[in-house]
């Protein structure tokens, strides 16, 4: 069976659209998506559509919770004072646009996705299992990624969130993170996903049209939308000025 895990579209319907694309042409059996579906791009609502029309299972992620969840932001000011340009733009300009274009029954959908999925020995995350928020790095040591998702009892734990890809064996089981669809921030601008078979992982990149992305966010009223159009044409993390 071929299992994907497709995360972080964040509103990129044009990206989102060349990897439905490519689990069709691939034969993809089952498909769990990860989170972060609408915010910061300039067609979230049209993303979700799709999501409930394709039926796929999945799970929240922070950037979905916090359009219910405004204190969460003193939280994570408190937590990382240096991501507060950040934090500021996701909470006072993000949020209340992509509240305004997915409006209260696509949000309560949202709310209703729970924080964990797991399918055929295989474990998705958002981040990390406790925290919507903060999660392993590609470099990090492999005790951190154990200590971090050894309690899940997986074979795989597959999680998004830093939208840079990678798969790791741990001996006991293996850790992947699947990447972004959306808003790839690891220098290659290309769609990611995670494609799972026989318990084999592999990080699958899409090709698709970045500079249409780019033209219909720089068309929309959404808000930073240079800033977001340029982190889509780099394939990197351009920081909030």
């Amino acid at each position: 069976m071929l299992l994907a895990i497709v995360s972080d579209i964040h509103g990129n319907l044009t990206a989102f659209d060349a990897v439905i694309g490519d689990l069709a042409h691939r034969g993809v059996d089952r498909v769990v998506h990860g989170g972060d579906l609408a915010l910061a791009g300039c067609r979230g609502a049209e993303v979700i559509d799709r999501v409930r029309e394709l039926g796929w299972p999945g799970i929240v992620g922070n950037t979905d919770e916090l359009l219910w969840r405004p204190e969460e932001r003193e939280r994570q000011t408190r937590n990382s004072p240096k991501l507060r340009p950040l934090l500021e733009m996701l909470f006072d300009n993000y949020a209340p646009a992509t509240r305004a274009a997915l409006g209260e029954e696509r949000i309560a959908w949202l709310r209703k996705l729970p924080p964990e999925h797991r399918s055929e020995g295989v474990a998705v995350v958002h981040a990390g299992p406790d925290d919507l928020w903060r999660a392993p790095l590609p470099d990090c040591e492999d005790s951190e990624l154990a200590t971090t998702y050894g309690a899940l009892d997986a074979e795989t734990v597959v999680y998004g969130h830093i939208h840079r890809p990678y798969v790791r064996e741990l001996g006991r089981f293996t850790v992947a993170n699947s990447g972004s669809v959306g808003n790839s921030f690891d220098g290659d601008r290309r769609a990611a996903y995670a494609l799972i078979e026989d318990g084999a992982v592999q990080i699958v990149r899409v090709e698709y049209d970045v500079e249409r992305e780019a033209r219909l966010l720089l068309r929309s009223d959404y808000p930073d939308a240079a800033r977001i159009a340029a982190m889509r044409r780099s394939g990197t993390f351009v920081p909030v000025s």
